[in-house]
């Protein structure tokens, strides 16, 4: 997938003065061969001008990292570690960080090669609170070689979010349907973030897209397409506007996005786009989005602005769906009821149209909009991708601004059931562990818009981490039966 930062994390050791700098070496020449041997070396560079023991070794081991094209930081605490030193280290450095610490090998080192990483943990963590600084410190962040380095690898779907938000820019092509003020947030929150936004009129889109008319790379998109729709290629006479309007949004993102390395795109589908470009934008959404360019629909930015930490995280497509409807209890007897162990509340349908990228569904078929043929001409409706989503874990989450600029998060993980579904979209049958308490308690209760990113397996724990990393006030999850969310009523039925 293009569109996705790579990371090369440097792997920076320090240590405190007064202890033996050989311990922070040889536990540093550990840690890498340790990451090495389970993960390749291709995403880490262990620093080797010095270990950090003052600020002047601070200085010429950001000035390596950097020369090397390190992009995100590991500072690895061999022994105590200087912890000004070291948190002004990740105070410098321009791009995540994470903090973890070598743990004592044997009985052997107790007697006079004790490294107390353990309590320098403990230093090192109230000395970033002092300088204000965000760092990712693992749940448990000190272990032997092995152990951290599993830690190091935990870090880099992180990473990748946080680089690429750094250099992202939402392009949004408005306004909004009308009746659709839930996708409208404050643009603050995105510049807190770090991340830019380019706000276009959808007639700029529009003559973008007929400038694009006879362009020559139209055929080579088009037999892209028919190959990948196969037999659910219903249309084959609207691949050539559709290719149009794909080249239109790509040649649009390469030559907008400016000083920033990575676009997503909010994008406005109806309702005057079909009358006027002839078909629905659902089945280029979806390509661009298995792309790894995210597009949300509805002029969704904060939807876009999740998709695209999903694709990040993940390094796959993701989509954005609506938490829809509910399942008619007849179907849920039939498909769910003792054979999945879940509760009818705990399911509902994930839809949208069809912007849900073909590798996702069974059996993909480019179709027209149902819903916007109910006000519109049905030949201008055609352009959607159907078919319902392959089963599998799923995570739903969502960042989100809110009216008086408070950045709220949520994530929960589930999974799509082999269920068939018996509607139309691109539409599966979601089951999340307390859906029901979840979506009142924390969808409802918290204003937020009937969009729900979701990447496609459990990344709650990377999702959760770029969140908190990221500063979210709130960080909710689809609590357990026996814990209450704030404000449920104790003396619920």
């Amino acid at each position: 997938m293009y569109n996705i930062p790579a990371v090369r994390i440097g792997i920076v050791a320090v240590s405190r003065d007064c202890f033996p700098e050989s311990l922070a070496v040889n536990r540093r020449k550990a840690l890498v061969q340790s990451y090495v041997r389970q993960f390749g070396g291709e995403d880490i560079y262990e620093c080797p001008v010095c270990i950090v023991e003052s600020e002047l070794h601070m200085q010429a081991a950001l000035a390596d990292i950097k020369k090397a094209g390190c992009n995100a930081l590991c500072v690895y605490l061999g022994n105590f570690g200087p912890e000004i030193a070291e948190t002004m280290l990740a105070e410098k450095f321009d791009g995540p960080v994470m903090f973890c610490a070598a743990a004592e090998e044997n009985i052997s080192v107790l007697s006079s090669d004790r490294g107390d990483a353990y309590c320098g943990m403990l230093n090192a963590s109230y000395n970033l609170k002092l300088r204000g600084v965000r760092a990712y410190i693992p749940e448990y962040p000190v272990g032997n070689a092995d152990f951290c380095a599993s830690l190091i690898h935990g870090f880099v779907p992180i990473a990748r979010a946080i680089v690429g938000l750094k250099n992202l820019k939402i392009i949004t092509f408005g306004p909004r349907p009308s009746n659709f003020f839930a996708c409208n947030a404050p643009i603050q929150q995105l510049y807190n973030l770090g991340v830019e936004i380019e706000e276009n009129s959808e007639l700029d889109l529009f003559e973008s897209f007929n400038k694009h008319e006879g362009d020559s790379r139209i055929s080579a998109v088009v037999n892209n397409m028919t190959e990948e729709l196969g037999a659910g290629n219903s249309r084959p006479d609207i691949l050539a506007r559709l290719a149009r309007y794909e080249l239109t949004i790509l040649d649009w993102a390469a030559s907008h996005k400016g000083s920033r390395k990575y676009v997503a795109i909010a994008g406005k589908c109806w309702p005057a786009f079909q009358t006027q470009f002839g078909f629905v934008p659902c089945y280029v959404n979806s390509r661009l989005t298995g792309m790894g360019l995210p597009v949300s629909c509805e002029v969704d930015v904060y939807g876009a602005l999740s998709e695209y930490i999903g694709a990040c995280v993940s390094g796959e497509s993701v989509t954005l769906l609506d938490i829809n409807n509910t399942l008619p209890e007849e179907l849920y007897r039939e498909g769910i009821e003792g054979k999945f162990g879940y509760k009818l509340t705990d399911t509902f349908m994930g839809f949208h149209c069809g912007n849900t990228c073909s590798k996702r569904l069974i059996n993909p078929v480019m179709r027209n909009q149902k819903i916007m043929a109910r006000s519109l001409p049905e030949e201008v409706t055609f352009g959607t991708l159907e078919g319902d989503i392959a089963p599998g874990n799923i995570t739903l989450y969502r960042l989100q601004s809110t009216a008086d600029n408070r950045l709220l998060s949520y994530v929960a993980e589930g999974e799509v059931l082999p269920v068939r579904t018996h509607s139309f979209g691109s539409i599966g049958v979601f089951a999340v562990p307390e859906m029901g308490r979840f979506y009142r308690h924390v969808l409802i209760e918290n204003g937020f818009p009937h969009h729900g990113a979701v990447a496609f397996g459990r990344y709650g724990r990377e999702i959760y981490e770029v969140f908190r990393y990221l500063g979210a006030e709130k960080i909710d999850y689809n609590r357990p039966a026996n814990l209450p969310y704030d404000g449920e009523n104790p003396f619920r039925a």
